[in-house]
């Protein structure tokens, strides 16, 4: 029990760079098993309400054959190195669930051997903590780019969620970092997973999300400079040959309802490469359009070993900018907003002082302001401070009657940044020139002093939606 801690010190602290886990979207049922996944339930982060919720979060191994410059676990690194057994990680998971230790399980790992060893490894793991040990709970699993197509089906079968991290937006920025990894092994895993998912809602009936979808033809997928080409014709079958093919466990590649039902999801590393903000949302955009993802995940480059390609060791993480990604990403999936609206010739970044949101309308400002009593879902919905509650709620009350500027802070618009760009009857409550620097100004002078607490009245009166879109106004999920 003592090595098994000491590899779970090791394993679980090589895992904490990895920041592609949050909430399952699965509701896979207890059926008199142990533990379960509900749709809003399991994350490894702090819930709207405040309560946080845990997921065991570990590598399944560290050892690995590759020598990525940016990776903590690289070869030439000189750390400690440690592998779980299967039935080791498989007890470890279940032992800490009965302890109400955890709610389910996030594994990563590095690559040992070769991608289908280590894939083998983990689906084992997997496959005796859901049939020996019965648990019914959420796990989210890697999918290693080279994998073999009857692995990453398998693995799929028994996991909630699927992410194939891509690491690095543009092929010359993977070709420098990590030229061990390459461009079609990570994408061929992501078209199979979607197709496969496309396949699955198609069992569903008519109506389901995506179906009769194929992904079969060829995009030049990231944006500005030299791009990855994502969408190749990648086949669904085929590749490694794996040592346990021929057993019933991966006898052929098949569409199951239960594969993967929370979808798949990929990272990648912000500040690491020397992409544009542009060039970086380019990417996720067209992540989103050919692969169908669930959510694409930034993590703000952390110094942690030395190289004459990357910032130094004592480069401060740029978390600001991931902030801002963050916040345009949201924009991309929520407020329909396109990556092209977002820059322009002169900036190919995103404003470090302001709501991506807020430098559009400033930049578009011939658009404003909106007459909230005549203004489409759309616009409202690109007014900041308004968000897609709010705006339902100011659509539904005007079918009754006119709404009011006193209205709007009751629907849970964010009065102070809205004020700028509306108008209410026809009346302009902005207090200021309509100007771009003028508004801008007042927005920064307001935005330093702004401070969101969970714990006081006004918070804690909220609807869980509301809450949830003040969180995203702000920037915090």
């Amino acid at each position: 029990m003592e090595a098994m801690m000491e590899k779970l010190k090791i394993l679980a602290d090589s895992a904490k760079y990895d920041v592609s886990c949050s909430s399952s979207g699965a509701g896979r049922h207890n059926n008199g098993k142990i533990g379960s996944a509900h749709a809003a339930g399991i994350c490894h982060s702090w819930g709207a309400d405040g309560r946080c919720i845990s997921l065991l979060k570990v590598l399944f191994t560290n050892k690995c054959v590759y020598n990525c410059e940016y990776c903590v676990n690289r070869r030439t690194n000189d750390f400690p190195r440690a592998s779980f057994e299967p039935d080791e990680l498989a007890r470890l998971t279940i032992e800490f669930y009965r302890r109400n230790y955890i709610e389910g399980l996030f594994l990563s790992s590095a690559v040992e051997v070769s991608p289908d060893y280590t894939a083998e490894r983990i689906l084992e793991s997997l496959q005796l903590l859901r049939y020996k040990y019965g648990f019914a709970g959420y796990i989210h699993a890697k999918i290693i780019p080279g994998v073999s197509p009857e692995l990453l089906h398998q693995i799929g079968l028994v996991a909630d969620r699927l992410s194939v991290n891509i690491e690095m937006p543009t092929s010359k920025s993977l070709e420098l970092l990590a030229p061990q990894k390459k461009p079609n092994e990570i994408f061929a895993p992501m078209r199979q997973i979607t197709n496969s998912l496309i396949e699955r809602n198609a069992l569903k009936g008519p109506g389901t999300m995506f179906r009769g979808q194929q992904l079969n033809t060829a995009e030049n997928y990231l944006g500005a400079g030299r791009q990855l080409n994502i969408a190749g014709n990648y086949p669904v079958t085929g590749g490694h040959k794996s040592s346990m093919a021929g057993s019933t466990a991966v006898a052929r590649v098949r569409t199951d309802k239960s594969f993967a039902p929370a979808g798949q999801t990929t990272q990648m590393i912000i500040g690491a490469g020397g992409e544009t903000d542009q060039s970086i949302l380019t990417t996720s955009e067209n992540l989103y359009r050919t692969f169908k993802m669930k959510r694409v995940y930034y993590s703000a480059y952390i110094p942690v070993v030395e190289s004459p390609v990357l910032p130094g060791k004592n480069t401060a993480p740029p978390l600001a900018r991931e902030h801002r990604i963050y916040q345009a990403d949201w924009l991309l999936r929520f407020y329909g907003f396109t990556v092209n609206e977002l820059f322009n010739k002169d900036n190919a970044n995103l404003d470090p002082d302001l709501d991506p949101k807020v430098t559009w309308a400033l930049r578009n400002l011939d658009q404003f302001p909106v007459e909230v009593n005549k203004a489409s879902y759309g616009m409202l919905m690109r007014v900041p401070g308004i968000g897609a509650v709010s705006a339902r709620r100011i659509i539904r009350q005007r079918r009754i009657a006119a709404v009011s500027f006193d209205d709007l802070k009751k629907m849970g618009v964010v009065i102070k940044r809205a004020r700028y760009f509306l108008t209410c009857g026809g009346r302009y409550y902005g207090q200021r020139s309509f100007d771009p620097e003028t508004i801008r100004n007042a927005i920064l002078q307001m935005e330093s002093g702004l401070q969101l607490s969970m714990f006081d009245n006004d918070w804690n009166r909220l609807e869980e939606g509301e809450k949830q879109e003040k969180l995203a106004q702000n920037g915090l999920i």
